[in-house]
């Protein structure tokens, strides 16, 4: 499918078929969502994939009446770890090594001097690793569209509730969960806003 054809045609699903997904679904996911730019190369993102009908059932009851997540034969839980922010040295110079910063102001900088011209406090590291997360789902989201499947961002969860249920560690931070099926409904084109009032002008 033409990536214009897939961003036209991408709904929010919010009823699925019971059909399993082919085997290899979660790999053309994943490396879908890898593939994704960061900032700084941290590539913080982490996923987990519940399958278990099980499992979906009692991660639908971590969130807020968004009960229809069980019906999709997957949910991937899409985290950040809050820790890539220390490996930031180690992505600049990857980075460098790499010819990314060639010709550029960038390429005599260390990871040191980075760091010190973007001094953050732990909220605007969340922040800013959770809008990194959010380019690689948005791939994932396509990615599925794609393979002929239907997803739902869903933020609607007690972070405390999905991780406990998940055992995730300390260092992970729930960003959303992902419903991945096939679509039990072909919802009409969303309402838009026309491009001239989003549009601010040229300069």
């Amino acid at each position: 499918m033409e990536l214009k054809a897939a961003i036209e045609k991408q709904r929010s699903i919010r009823k699925f078929k019971e059909d399993k997904l082919p085997g290899e679904t979660i790999v053309e996911l994943l490396e879908a969502a890898r593939q994704a730019p960061s900032g700084t190369n941290l590539q913080p993102w982490r996923f987990m994939a519940v399958t278990s009908q099980e499992k979906r059932e009692r991660l639908a009851k971590c969130t807020y009446n968004v009960n229809f997540i069980a019906q999709a034969p997957l949910i991937m839980v899409c985290c950040v770890d809050k820790s890539s922010v220390d490996t930031k040295g180690q992505r600049v110079k990857e980075l460098r090594e790499s010819g990314a910063f060639a010709g550029t102001d960038l390429e005599k900088m260390t990871g040191k001097d980075y760091a010190k011209k973007r001094p953050r406090d732990d909220a605007a590291n969340l922040a800013y690793l959770s809008l990194n997360a959010a380019i690689a789902i948005e791939h994932m989201v396509l990615r599925a569209v794609d393979l002929g499947l239907g997803s739902c961002w869903v933020m609607l969860f007690s972070q405390r509730r999905v991780k406990e249920l998940l055992e995730l560690p300390e260092s992970l931070h729930v960003v959303a969960l992902l419903p991945v099926g096939y679509s039990a409904q072909d919802p009409k084109p969303r309402p838009r806003l026309a491009i001239d009032e989003i549009y601010l002008g040229e300069v």
